[in-house]
Formats: structure tokens, sequence, C-alpha cells
């Protein structure tokens, strides 16, 4: 069983919002980065959001502006406000967690994107 379990995945219509949330079953350190990315079919895994320590938080391109990456250190959690979806965003969307060489990661969420 995954240490990092997500939810808030779905179904939404262009221009719409989805919010993921991610928990970890066990303890973690908030100086550890933390976030997720998405695979695509067909395409390669590929960074969306990760954040350290609360302030320092990295984006992908593709997604600066329109989602949101923050932590709860005192939840072991992490979460991605998705605003302004549009098709190409739709994905598996993975939880991950870097401690030193080794990353965690979730089981996976399908966001999908379509009128």
């Amino acid at each position: 069983q995954s240490p990092l379990v997500e939810s808030g995945g779905g179904l939404v219509q262009p221009g719409g919002s989805l919010s993921l949330s991610c928990v970890a079953s066990g303890r973690i350190f908030s100086q550890n980065p933390m976030g997720w990315y998405r695979q695509a079919p067909g395409k390669q895994r590929e960074l969306v959001a990760d954040i350290i320590s609360s302030v320092r938080k990295n984006y992908s391109d593709s997604v600066k502006g329109r989602f949101t990456i923050s932590r709860d250190s005192s939840k072991n959690a992490v979460y991605l406000q998705m605003n302004s979806l549009k098709p190409e965003d739709t994905a598996v969307y993975f939880c991950y967690y870097r401690h030193g060489s080794i990353v965690y990661w979730g089981q996976g969420t399908q966001v999908t994107v379509s009128s």
C-alpha cells in the first residue's frame, strides 16, 4: 500500500477547477520536496509543481498562473488547486515525496478535462 494517498480527481469542463489532495501516512519532513507529477496517455510523466518548506514553490511553465500548490505539514498533506483547466491538463496525477534518494509515489488520480 502506498504511503501517499491522493484524492480529488474527476471530470471537469474546460475552464473549470479541481482541487487535489495528498496525505502521507507516515511522518514527513517539511524541508523535503513534495509535489505532483502527471502522465497523459502515451506521454512521459512530467513535473507539475513541487514545494519545499511551504515557501519554495516550483511550477511547470504549462501550469504557471493557473495551478497553486500548498502544503500543510501538520496534516502531512500537499494540495494542488487547479483553475482554468484545459483539455491538455487531462492526465493521471501522482503525488510524490522525496526523502534523500528515496522517492515515494501515490497511486494516482485521474483528471479529465472535457466538454
